[in-house]
């Protein structure tokens, strides 16, 4: 999102000032998130402007100083401010980015094993992802149309289903939602990684929560730049990763953190049934 903002100060004097020194904390600061894109300070009829120390806090300090006589005075800020990168700048921090750690944007960029190039999925995406569009707008934005138009059905797809199976039939579980948003972003420059872990789920009102009823649970991590960090969308649902949402592990996809992998040597079937309970712990003061 961008934003222009115009802040101005006006001073009317009763008899003409013949001297003034002000300090103007006008200027937004350099925080992470945002970003100055324009500045203008603009002083009327006239005066002198410097940069000063500021002595307290987080400030970009100017010292203004009127030495001519003078009835009024206006002051004008005009600031332009981006509130977070978009699609384009993302790409480029990402490529220029030295971080090798497991962390790192670099790490998830390209196409994995269970989610490569599609160009169906890429295409589809796109549509979302314009590179002059804010990276947070353009993350929730995908999400939401996901979850729209994708149906949750634990029938349709398997843990190996591959994310072109799952976008033809739209429909799956969390693991498929999560893959196809990554193979858009990556196909876009764009790193994102898989997260997993647990959702908490809440009862409708009135009815008593299930034991077991909760879920093991995967999203998206988009990687918004040096500022932001890793960003959690949850694309089974349309909504931002928050209190609700733990995370297990991070990887390309989801081979690289299933809870439990293993051989196991035999000859009789298996089977596995998963039960998880997400519980907020109510604290007591004693």
């Amino acid at each position: 999102m961008i934003y222009d903002i115009r802040h101005v100060t006006r001073f009317d004097y009763g008899a003409s000032v013949k001297f003034a020194r002000c300090n103007l904390r006008l200027r937004p600061i350099h925080w992470s998130g945002q970003a100055l894109r324009d500045y203008r300070l603009t002083i009327l009829p006239s005066g002198r402007t410097a940069p000063a120390r500021a002595e307290a806090g987080l400030a970009n300090v100017v010292r203004l100083v009127v030495a001519e006589p003078v009835r009024h005075l206006v002051i004008e800020s005009v600031s332009r401010i981006a509130v977070d990168p978009t699609l384009a700048e993302v790409a480029i921090a990402a490529r220029a980015s030295r971080d090798a750690s497991p962390a790192g944007p670099a790490n998830y960029l390209f196409p994995s094993p269970l989610i490569p190039l599609d160009r169906d999925i890429a295409d589809w995406c796109a549509e979302d992802l314009h590179p002059d569009r804010p990276s947070l707008d353009a993350a929730i934005a995908l999400a939401r149309r996901i979850q729209r138009e994708f149906t949750f059905d634990p029938a349709a797809t398997l843990v190996d289903t591959r994310p072109h199976e799952a976008f033809v039939k739209r429909g799956g579980v969390c693991q498929d939602f999560a893959q196809i948003m990554i193979t858009g972003l990556r196909a876009a420059g764009l790193p994102a990684a898989y997260a997993s872990g647990y959702i908490r789920t809440i009862p409708p009102p009135g009815e008593a929560r299930l034991a077991g009823a909760d879920a093991t649970h995967a999203w998206v991590l988009l990687w918004c730049g040096a500022d932001l960090g890793w960003v959690g969308v949850d694309p089974t649902n349309g909504i931002w990763m928050a209190s609700d949402h733990i995370v297990m592990s991070i990887g390309r996809d989801y081979a690289e953190i299933a809870p439990i992998d293993g051989i196991v040597l035999g000859s009789g079937a298996q089977k596995m049934e998963v039960s998880v309970d997400v519980a907020p712990v109510v604290e007591t003061v004693t």
